[in-house]
């Protein structure tokens, strides 16, 4: 079954159910969204509808806003909000749960599958721990654009099918409107769903959830002498592969504590995040991470520490240290593994030599002694040409040291030259790898700074570009050039 299949629904057609209301009553709250007043549509992501079967012709009805600002409720939605425990900066946090985000249910997608809903900024749960509830309209046009960028770039993520705003007000480091996004992914069910179980020494409820998890999204494991220590194994390779792609495009995320680790691999969460901008592997995104647990280059690590901590929840289940360190055991060869390829495709190469790995140590050396743009140079290598260095130009200019950049492209060349590698088939095949547009902060800001003064023409430009990253796009081609000057001082931090 494709979209054209699917009959596209009314709003006022939409039948929720919501499985995670099958479980009992000690894993989540019911309660119903807190209404915002005159509510207002900031984004809609047509991608996202479409996934669902949403009419796109109903987005701008009242309905469609009330209902994706929690101001109405779907009959079957059943709202509710999670309990979940987790790690956070290494350290055990205890009991968390979704404090300003509400699970209204999931609906029928196109492809057979079933999509969940969930409402950030929806009001107070008893998890808030003081909060009012509320996100803003800053954070939320962030999450919506990066969810959306990320799927687009076929990184494994939730995604976002709208923005509501309000003139409501609520107090952050000044006032700010508040704003409501509408997260869509098959489960936000997380590593600290599970650390939650197992702290708590609930080991019945610890097993229901991870039977609950096989049963609906690795049914193949039901097959495996310990299907625990299969899901254990089958989530440390899907962590170990999203954390490559994300090396690999330059993506940091900021808070990669337990309880914003996805138990199906997806990008969860989006605050303090960042693409990389002027190379440094020890860069940190997030100003709150004071010691860079979460900097770029600590990524993979961290995405083991998680697995582990995992691992630990499940221990109980799995039923000895050896089988759960065996599941656990595979990380680094499935992260080097799926890195090395990427690496390959980035540089356009099709084929494995031995030396390989000393040309990626020297381009990524390069890349930090003159702090590069990450974006921009892999997108301009795709340019460089085996027998005509005058193509280089537009590339060289990236470098300051014109002759250490020189060196190691001859060390490319003679790399390319291997494989007898032809310009142009090899620079399709990269432009199709390295994307040109990314959703860099300052972009972020200068749409959000319009959309506070209700002008979502900007946003609307900009994702309209990321849904097409790879693409040339010569109309917007001030959306790839280096930053501004006035980018480098921007800052995130765990409330943006």
């Amino acid at each position: 079954m494709n979209s054209a299949d699917f009959p596209a629904p009314s709003v006022a057609a939409l039948s929720f159910d919501n499985a995670f209301a099958h479980l009992p009553p000690a894993f989540y709250t019911h309660l119903q969204p807190t209404p915002l007043r005159a509510p207002y549509l900031v984004g809609v992501s047509e991608d996202a509808a479409a996934l669902i079967g949403i009419d796109p012709a109903s987005v701008q009805e009242s309905s469609f806003i009330d209902l994706f600002t929690g101001n109405t409720i779907a009959p079957g939605s059943k709202p509710l909000a999670a309990v979940y425990s987790g790690h956070q900066f290494g350290n055990w946090a205890g009991q968390l749960g979704d404090g300003r985000a509400i699970l209204l249910g999931d609906l029928p997608a196109v492809d057979g599958t079933r999509i969940e809903l969930q409402l950030k900024g929806a009001g107070q749960t008893p998890y808030s721990r003081m909060g009012d509830g509320r996100a803003v309209l800053r954070s939320s046009i962030r999450e919506f654009l990066c969810s959306e960028a990320m799927a687009a770039l076929g990184i494994p993520t939730t995604r976002a099918l709208c923005v509501t705003g309000s003139d409501q007000q609520v107090h952050r480091e000044t006032l700010e409107s508040t704003a409501v996004v509408t997260r869509m992914a098959p489960s936000f069910i997380r590593f600290g769903s599970f650390e939650h179980w197992y702290y708590n020494q609930r080991h019945d409820e610890l097993k229901l959830l991870a039977d609950t998890v096989i049963a609906g999204f690795y049914p193949e494991l039901l097959a495996q002498p310990n299907p625990y220590a299969a899901l254990l194994a089958e989530v440390t390779r899907r962590t170990a592969h999203l954390m490559a792609q994300w090396q690999a495009v330059g993506f940091m995320h900021g808070v990669m504590n337990t309880d914003n680790m996805s138990i199906l691999g997806l990008t969860l969460d989006y605050g303090p995040f960042g693409f990389m901008e002027a190379f440094d592997a020890r860069h940190i995104c997030n100003h709150t991470d004071q010691q860079g647990r979460y900097s770029y280059q600590m990524q993979p690590r961290i995405g083991q520490w998680n697995c582990f901590a995992l691992g630990q929840a499940l221990l109980p289940l799995i039923g000895n240290v050896e089988d759960t360190e065996a599941a656990l055991g595979d990380y680094d060869a499935e992260f080097a593994a799926r890195h090395d390829a990427l690496l390959h495709a980035k540089l356009g190469l099709s084929t494995r030599q031995p030396d390989d790995d000393s040309l990626f140590d020297a381009m990524f050396a390069l890349l930090q002694a003159g702090h590069v743009d990450f974006t921009l140079f892999f997108r301009r290598l795709g340019n460089l040409q085996v027998a005509n260095t005058a193509a280089d130009e537009p590339l060289r200019d990236l470098f300051i040291e014109r002759a250490a950049f020189d060196a190691w492209a001859e060390q490319y060349r003679m790399r390319l030259r291997q494989e007898n590698s032809q310009d142009a088939a090899r620079k399709l095949a990269m432009n199709a790898t390295n994307p040109k547009y990314v959703l860099r902060n300052y972009l972020a800001q200068v749409a959000i700074d319009k959309a506070q003064q209700k002008d979502f023409s900007a946003l609307a430009t900009l994702q309209q570009i990321l849904r097409h990253p790879f693409d040339e796009q010569p109309q917007y081609e001030d959306y790839a050039d280096l930053p501004p000057d006035w980018a480098s001082h921007l800052e995130v931090s765990c409330s943006s």
